[in-house]
């Protein structure tokens, strides 16, 4: 029980602090309204808490089968702190923020290339935009994409060389995966192989769809809004986490879905044995 209840607070106060992270690396004059992020801090810390306390699963799913989850924050929590120390640097330049500045701004031209998601978020900027800000965005999209990338290929050798999920323990699929039934809607490996395909198709695709909606958006929307500090780190934060982290849940059902199919395998190659003896 007490490690249950560590376990539960150490995650609820990280997922807090990821939440006011920008709040507290950017300069005072960047911060806006600190009381709804402090809520939003204590909301996400609660229930994070709450799901981890309790011995019945509600919605994350692969709570039980590390490292999945751990990745995903992991890679969340560097997006937030590269992209506010990158932000920070015009307002507050210290040497920390100089140097993600310059590794930002010489990964930005090796990734704007034509047809790239860092030139795809950059070009839904208007036209009288900053060259300045420009460059910021352009950046910060260019260090964000790296994290999910890098965090892609972690997990794929966490599957390939280190067996995940198997590695752990035997894979619960009721604790794992509360949002899905396996009695229902046909096989189950033909089933998780479908939402695995879907998942990492619209992970990929999502990188080049938002940018484009928000610039469909922009008669109804002030673009401009979104290069404000705060905004712009949670913005492409959003951006790069949101599509790696389906491309992951797809592998990780891809994955489920063989360890379901070899199992079938060897039950059915046992029982022919049996039946020749």
């Amino acid at each position: 029980m007490f490690a249950r209840i560590t376990g539960a607070a150490t995650r609820g106060v990280l997922v807090a602090l990821l939440i006011v992270m920008p709040s507290l690396l950017l300069p005072v004059s960047a911060t806006e309204s600190p009381e709804i992020i402090a809520l939003m801090a204590i909301l996400g810390g609660v229930l994070t808490f709450a799901e981890y306390f309790s011995n019945y699963p509600s919605f994350v799913e692969f709570r039980e089968a590390p490292p999945l989850n751990r990745m995903r924050y992991i890679a969340a929590f560097a997006m937030v702190g590269l992209l506010s120390l990158l932000t920070r640097h015009p307002l507050d330049p210290t040497g920390l923020t100089a140097l993600v500045h310059t590794f930002g701004t010489h990964l930005g031209a090796a990734l704007d290339f034509s047809y790239s998601p860092v030139q795809l978020i950059v070009l839904m900027l208007p036209l009288d935009t900053a060259s300045e800000t420009q460059q910021l965005m352009r950046s910060a999209a260019s260090i964000a994409y790296l994290v999910a990338g890098l965090a892609v290929l972690g997990f794929v050798l966490a599957i390939r060389l280190g067996n995940w999920p198997v590695a752990n323990g035997a894979f619960n699929v009721w604790v794992n995966l509360p949002l899905f039934d396996p009695t229902t809607g046909g096989d189950v490996v033909a089933r998780l192989q479908r939402d695995g395909r879907i998942n990492i198709i619209i992970g990929i695709l999502l990188p080049f769809a938002i940018p484009a909606c928000i610039k469909l958006m922009s008669g109804l929307i002030d673009v401009t809004h979104l290069t404000a500090p705060q905004m712009l780190i949670w913005l492409v934060a959003a951006w790069a986490f949101v599509p790696v982290s389906m491309i992951m849940r797809g592998l990780a059902f891809l994955r489920v879905a063989e360890l379901i199919a070899q199992k079938r395998r060897a039950a059915y190659a046992h029982a022919e044995t049996l039946q020749a003896v």
